[in-house]
């Protein structure tokens, strides 16, 4: 892919917190190969979350709130590295792992544009009813790409090495966008939902961007607008 405005993404780029590393993965490219094929998207929607101990404040959606168990180590690993849990026991959902190393964070890839690979895509994404909707959403985004739980939770994507037949890596911009929009999370219940955690970053306008919806009792606890 020859995008002069692109670079790799090194492990420095990814050591802060997630929180603050979420925007800038917007309009980076994650490029994979899974079984000789390569797919490449384009992020235009991602968000953010904290591990116990990760920040000033707990975050109370993060898969890793309560410490490290075996489903999320990879997010205490080193920045770097993917992790890719199970939603509702179907969807594949791909995650860069973000903080430094002992440090539990990580930034969902919700959605993105497919800009190379489109046949793979379509093909893994019968589904979609148009190129539209080929990553628009972070299930989606991860069976357009590829990468499945639980075989590639852990791919490293600054070495680009080979796990279970795919390899992934990710371009981010050599000068980040400034101009995006944030609020509450997509379907995160509770607290943890609302715009006491306003870490969902998107390309306002763009047309991949995955729709909005409450979690569980998250509208309840937003305060009345006039």
């Amino acid at each position: 892919m020859d995008r002069p405005d692109l670079r790799e993404v090194t492990r420095e780029d990814l050591a802060d917190l997630p929180v603050a590393v979420a925007p800038r993965l917007l309009g980076a490219v994650l490029v994979t190969e899974v079984g000789g094929e390569t797919v490449a998207v384009r992020l235009t929607e991602v968000e953010a979350y904290h591990g116990q101990g990760t920040g000033d404040v707990p975050d109370p959606g993060s898969h890793a709130r309560m410490g490290k168990t075996a489903r999320n180590a990879t997010m205490w690993g080193e920045p770097g590295h993917i992790y890719v849990y199970l939603s509702h026991g179907i969807h594949s959902c791909v995650n860069v792992v973000c903080a430094p190393e002992d440090v539990a964070g990580g930034v969902l890839l919700r959605a993105g544009e497919v800009v190379d690979g489109l046949d793979a895509a379509t093909r893994r994404r019968v589904a979609a009813r148009t190129a539209r909707d080929l990553a628009r959403g972070p299930g989606k985004l991860g069976q357009a790409v590829g990468l499945r739980h639980p075989i590639h939770d852990g791919i490293d994507v600054i070495t680009g090495a080979v796990q279970q037949g795919a390899s992934a890596r990710l371009l981010i911009r050599e000068s980040p966008l400034t101009a995006y929009a944030s609020g509450p999370r997509v379907g995160v219940a509770g607290v943890a939902g609302t715009d006491a955690f306003p870490w969902r970053f998107w390309l306002a306008g763009d047309a991949t961007v995955s729709p909005f919806r409450w979690g569980r009792g998250a509208a309840d606890l937003m305060p009345v607008r006039d």
